[in-house]
């Protein structure tokens, strides 16, 4: 959990504000990318169903375990087998594009989705250096510059907010209201969506001890906008829960062999769940494992309920987004329908 002074202590309850869902469409061991893409859409329906507030898909690359790669795609995937809840990025990795060609991606979603598309963005690459340089063919883009392609991207979408005429335009996305959000797991994109007043989405849930310091810099930096009068902060974690915190903590070894993995540079699908995993690291990578995923609320209902409001006290996030990387798919949908219950959800009928 992140340590530090609470902002208004027990000013929310969890009842108060939204929770939504943040899937990497795991692929698991012995399956396949069709079908974790088909749990995907089915998991967006549950998610709708138990009244979430939106879903958002993840752009990472080479990475056996995860099938959003293609991010956009998946969106509209997840988009036209639903309804209502809102759908989109978590995040883009805007250094690995364009930004004409996510404006005009995201302005066709838009266009066959109204009203119901995020545009989520983040600035590290999504995945190792090698891979980084295969989609972006410069080795001089490192995401330094992503301060003036943001200005860009939010130029094709609104002509006004450029210094000066646009002789290139997004067709479809010019004109078309976008949510953009900025994503982050250190304070620079906090301090940059302050400044901007921009909604800002921070990744507690595999960056835990910089969770408090990059919501105050938010905050401290803000500036009114035409999109925000005042700050608006979603924060990721890690939620797994069964009936029981033993079970719930059996499922949980799935998230931390991902981890354990990417320590190694072991490239490998979502393993499934272990009675321990003493067997499996060393101290140290336990302990790394820990500053990476201390702010994992795994258990019980009850558990999870008591440790989620001690989280909020701690954040008084505006929003949740929520992760459940478990190997079982039915154990998934299990632990969303748990926390809908804990957050009394409405369920709709839809």
């Amino acid at each position: 959990m992140p340590k530090g002074n609470s902002v208004n202590k027990n000013a929310k309850q969890l009842l108060d504000i939204p929770f939504s869902v943040l899937d990497l469409s795991p692929i698991v061991a012995g399956g396949t990318p069709s079908e974790s893409l088909q749990k995907t859409l089915d998991l967006a329906r549950h998610a709708e169903k138990l009244g979430y507030n939106r879903y958002w898909l993840a752009e990472h690359h080479n990475m056996p375990f995860i099938a959003s790669s293609a991010t956009s795609i998946v969106i509209s995937h997840v988009a036209a087998g639903t309804s209502k809840i809102r759908v989109g990025s978590g995040g883009i990795m805007l250094p690995n594009h364009a930004p004409l060609v996510i404006a005009e991606q995201f302005g066709t979603l838009e266009a066959l989705f109204p009203g119901r598309i995020d545009l989520g963005l983040g600035r590290a690459p999504g995945t190792d250096q090698r891979t980084a340089h295969a989609l972006r063919r410069d080795r001089r883009s490192d995401g330094h510059d992503f301060p003036e392609q943001l200005a860009e991207l939010r130029a094709y979408f609104n002509p006004a907010l450029a210094p000066e005429r646009m002789h290139v335009r997004a067709i479809p996305g010019e004109g078309l209201n976008i949510p953009i959000w900025l994503l982050g797991s250190s304070g620079f994109s906090a301090q940059l969506a302050g400044q901007l007043g921009l909604p800002f989405a921070f990744a507690s849930h595999f960056s835990p001890n910089n969770t408090l310091p990059a919501l105050e810099l938010y905050r401290q930096s803000f500036k009114p906008s035409e999109v925000l009068d005042e700050p608006y902060a979603m924060v990721g974690v890690n939620v797994i829960s069964a009936d029981t915190d033993k079970e719930a903590q059996r499922l949980a070894t799935t998230l931390q062999q991902q981890f354990l993995n990417l320590i190694r540079n072991h490239e490998a699908p979502l393993q499934p769940p272990v009675d321990s995993m003493d067997d499996f690291w060393t101290d140290y990578e336990k302990e790394a494992l820990q500053q990476q995923l201390g702010s994992s609320i795994v258990g019980s209902p009850e558990t999870v309920k008591q440790k989620l409001q001690m989280f909020l006290d701690d954040t008084q996030a505006d929003e949740m987004m929520v992760i459940a990387q478990i190997f079982d798919h039915q154990a998934r949908l299990h632990s969303y329908e748990i926390l809908a219950e804990i957050t009394e959800r409405k369920e709709s009928n839809s």
